[in-house]
C-alpha cells in the first residue's frame, strides 16, 4: 500500500540553527521520512514537496494547492491515502479548506495531516511518532469517508473542529465543539465520532476574502476601506457572544451588501453557533435585518475559508446562507 506525502515544511521539517538560535525549515521530506523508525514496514510513500515554509507563511494559494494535490492523488491508481506535513501555527486553516475542497474524496483514501510543536533534534520530539501516526491513520480502512484529519499527539481531529489552543504545549489542538473523533490505540486509528458533513463546493475558489474582529468601540471604517479600497469580495466579522458588533459598524455592513460583497457574521467564543438574540444597534437579531450570513459554529478564521469556498459555488447571499447552513 501506498501513500503520498505533500510536503509544506513547518516545525516537524525544521531544525534549530546553533548559530542564531532561531528554528528554521531546514528537513527535506526524504530527510523527514528517513528520521521516523518503522516507517519503511508500513510501504512506500512518494513524495511531493508543495512548499518549505513556516506555518504562518501559509497563503491561501498554497492551502487551495495542497487541497488539489491531495484530490488528485487519491484519484490515481496505486495511490490508497495521503498525508501532509504542515505548520501548526496554520494547520488547521489547510485542514479545513481541504477538507471542504477534497474530503468527498476521502472515499477512495484518507486525508491525514500531520505537524509538530517540537522542532527535529530536540529532546521529546513529536513529529517522528505525528508523522508515523499520520501513515498508519491514512493506510487504515476505518479512516476512509471521515473528511481530511488531523493526526497529533496520539488523537485525531475532524476538520472542523480542530484548533490550537496553546503557544507551546505539544498538547496544543483541541476540539472544542466536540472533542477527537478518535485516537491511535495498538498503533491503529480507533474512531469514536463520525466526522461533520460538509457543504458542496466547486473546483473555484475565491481568496479575496478579508477576516475583521469586532472590538469595543469600532466603527465602521474598516469594512468601508475594505470594500472601496481593498475591493474584497467577502467580509467575515468576527463577532462578540452569540454574534454581535457595536452598533457604529452597522452602517459599515450596509455599504458591504449594497455593494454586493457578503458579510458572513462569526462568534469569537470557541464553542456555540452564532445566534440571532438581541434587538438594538449591533444585536444579532437587528443585524440579521441588515443582511448578514451567519457562519454556525465556524470561527472566524474558517469561515473565511468557507466563504472563499462559498464564493467559488454562489454569490446569490440566500443561496450563501443556505450553503453555510450546511457548513
Amino acid at each position: 500500500m501506498t501513500v503520498r506525502l505533500l510536503a509544506t515544511g513547518g516545525t516537524i521539517a525544521s531544525r534549530l540553527d546553533p548559530a542564531t538560535g532561531a528554528v528554521v525549515p531546514a528537513v527535506s521530506p526524504e530527510d523527514l521520512l528517513a528520521a521516523v523508525p518503522g516507517l519503511e514496514a508500513l510501504g512506500p510513500v512518494e513524495v511531493d514537496e508543495i512548499d518549505r515554509v513556516n506555518g504562518w507563511n501559509v497563503t491561501p494559494a498554497t492551502m487551495v494547492r495542497v487541497a488539489r494535490a491531495a484530490r488528485a492523488a487519491l484519484t490515481e491508481d496505486g495511490v490508497d491515502g495521503v498525508v501532509v506535513t504542515h505548520g501548526t501555527d496554520t494547520v488547521e486553516e489547510t485542514l479545513y479548506l481541504t477538507d471542504l475542497l477534497a474530503g468527498d474524496a476521502t472515499d477512495r483514501g484518507a486525508i491525514v495531516f500531520a505537524c509538530a510543536m517540537r522542532a527535529a533534534g530536540e529532546v521529546g520530539a513529536d513529529g517522528p511518532r505525528n508523522l508515523l501516526d499520520a501513515v498508519r491513520t491514512a493506510l487504515d480502512p476505518a479512516s476512509r469517508g471521515r473528511g481530511a484529519l488531523l493526526c497529533v499527539n496520539g488523537e485525531l481531529h475532524a476538520a472542523r473542529w480542530a484548533t490550537k489552543t496553546d503557544t507551546t504545549n505539544v498538547s496544543t489542538f483541541r476540539s472544542p465543539a466536540a472533542g477527537p473523533v478518535g485516537t491511535m490505540e495498538r498503533e491503529r486509528p480507533t474512531f469514536r465520532l463520525p466526522s461533520p458533513p460538509r457543504p458542496a463546493t466547486g473546483a473555484d475558489v475565491d481568496t479575496a476574502v478579508a477576516l475583521v474582529k469586532a472590538y469595543s468601540g469600532m466603527d465602521d471604517r474598516l469594512l468601508r476601506w475594505l470594500v472601496d479600497v481593498e475591493e474584497v469580495h467577502g467580509i467575515v466579522l468576527e463577532g462578540t457572544g452569540a454574534g454581535n458588533v457595536p452598533g457604529a459598524v452597522v452602517p459599515g455592513i450596509d455599504h458591504a451588501v449594497s455593494a454586493g460583497v457578503p458579510v458572513v457574521l462569526a462568534s469569537r467564543c470557541w464553542t456555540g453557533r452564532t445566534v440571532p438574540i438581541y434587538g438594538g444597534p449591533g444585536g444579532g437579531v437587528t443585524l440579521e435585518e441588515h443582511g448578514i450570513v451567519r457562519a454556525g459554529d465556524l470561527n472566524g478564521p474558517k469561515a473565511r475559508l468557507a466563504l472563499m469556498a462559498a464564493l467559488g459555488v454562489t454569490r446569490d447571499v440566500d443561496a450563501l446562507r443556505d450553503w453555510f447552513a450546511g457548513a
